[in-house]
């Protein structure tokens, strides 16, 4: 039986899903994909296809943000800012209720402002945080949700890595991006933090003050606990993102500025060794690879399924089903809070948005509105059951005694959350867009 074009490209991308299922390496599969089935469509003109999309994107300006945010990133990490940081907001916060709770959440946006990676702001929250607040009596659920909630602000809020990637993939503005995603990240942060007050108002058991708390604590060392560590992260991440966001700087050179910024606060809390700079370096070069390659790979993959016409099919398909544009908009959130369970953010980002893109336009969706219910519908993917990222990370440093189900529990009350600020940038789109249209009206 003979097959038609558009018939070998869903075959194409039936196959690629089969096979990163059942574990292989997803950048290498994609190449290994897009060669293959290019072979069948183009021949050997899908060699020059390869070689093409390998130097364009190792000569993209856009992309070069990527491993300097990184660097800036692993750097902040192993700078011991983080037990400075939380202890600093702890002591201005106690008066609050469920302090613990809300220095958490604080520090983790700042922090994860600061680094963006996920696995790492958990972890270490998980370490600093966790315990703390599990020693003050706090209900075990609570603390874990705000630790794996807190943990993956650095998704959305800018400099965010992912972000980057969604405006190279799509040809959208890094700069935009960085300013439609500043209100609805923070909107997020705040209502993570009024959620936890209130149910610690309602509930006052699930977070007793500690008693340690309860003694005055001067004025001037509360305020020189933020001088010495609140107030130079939040320097750097604003020197950062100003420069950016007021057209002052490219993100590239941002996220140099960012990146010797980490150094000279780390080189300050005379944390700055040469084996600490050695792993950041490792670590950004390899992470940087890994989003190198997913750029060569989905890039091929996606110039041959374009080409065997399965782009075509799928829109076919979406106009077929007569669907309006909320229609349209929730489908594709669906289809990504899906693949959030076995796939990475990145996969999802290079693979699939490009999928929705042409659609855009039919539908008359703002691409900046796109990105960021995106950017806010992937955060759910690391707490959602089964393949709840966050809560594995943070089951891998908690005591014993904590169940994974009591992490899951304690998360899902976030994921609803995020779930709001999503129906909220939909209904009123101006959280998302009022800084862009503000700053670049022109």
């Amino acid at each position: 039986m003979m097959f038609t074009n558009p018939e070998i490209g869903m075959v194409q991308l039936g196959s690629f899903i089969i096979i990163i299922l059942l574990g292989f390496p997803i950048a290498f599969t994609l190449v290994a994909m897009g060669v293959f089935f290019g072979y069948y469509a183009m021949g050997p003109r899908i060699f020059d296809l390869l070689v093409t999309n390998t130097y364009d994107v190792m000569s993209n300006d856009v992309l070069t943000a990527v491993p300097l945010f990184l660097f800036m990133g692993y750097v902040v990490e192993r700078s011991n800012i983080l037990d400075r940081l939380f202890f600093s907001i702890q002591m201005a916060a106690r008066r609050v209720p469920g302090s613990l709770a809300v220095a958490t959440l604080i520090t983790c946006a700042l922090f994860a402002t600061a680094t963006g990676i996920v696995g790492a702001v958990v972890t270490l929250m998980g370490l600093l945080a966790f315990p703390a607040m599990l020693k003050a009596g706090y209900d075990t659920k609570l603390a874990a949700g705000v630790v794996c909630a807190g943990g993956c602000l650095g998704i959305m809020i800018p400099p965010s890595v992912l972000l980057i990637l969604y405006g190279a993939t799509t040809s959208v503005s890094v700069v935009q991006l960085y300013a439609a995603a500043f209100i609805p990240g923070f909107l997020l942060a705040g209502l993570y933090v009024v959620y936890v007050i209130a149910r610690v108002m309602i509930n006052p058991a699930l977070a007793p003050k500690p008693k340690e708390l309860d003694r005055h604590i001067p004025f001037v060392e509360v305020t020189w606990a933020l001088l010495t560590s609140f107030f130079p992260l939040v320097i750097l991440i604003l020197s950062v993102l100003g420069a950016i966001l007021f057209g002052l700087a490219t993100p590239s050179e941002a996220a140099a500025i960012g990146a010797a910024g980490s150094m000279i606060i780390a080189a300050c809390y005379r944390s700055l060794t040469f084996q600490r700079l050695k792993e950041a370096v490792y670590l950004t070069a390899r992470t940087s690879a890994m989003v190198c390659y997913l750029f060569i790979g989905s890039w091929t993959f996606s110039s041959v399924f374009s080409y065997l016409g399965g782009h075509e099919v799928i829109e076919h398909w979406v106009l077929a089903a007569n669907l309006s544009s909320t229609g349209f908009l929730v489908v594709a959130q669906v289809i990504i809070f899906l693949l959030g369970w076995p796939l990475e953010w990145t996969e999802i980002i290079i693979i699939f948005v490009p999928i929705f893109l042409p659609l855009l336009k039919t539908f008359s969706i703002d691409p900046l509105i796109f990105g960021i219910l995106v950017a806010l519908n992937i955060q759910t993917s690391f707490n959602t059951p089964p393949m709840a990222m966050a809560a594995y990370y943070l089951k891998g440093v908690a005591p014993p005694s904590v169940r994974l189900t009591q992490i899951f529990g304690g998360a899902l009350p976030f994921v609803a959350l995020v779930f709001l600020t999503m129906v909220l940038v939909y209904i009123f789109p101006g959280i998302a867009l009022w800084l862009p249209h503000k700053l670049y009206a022109n």
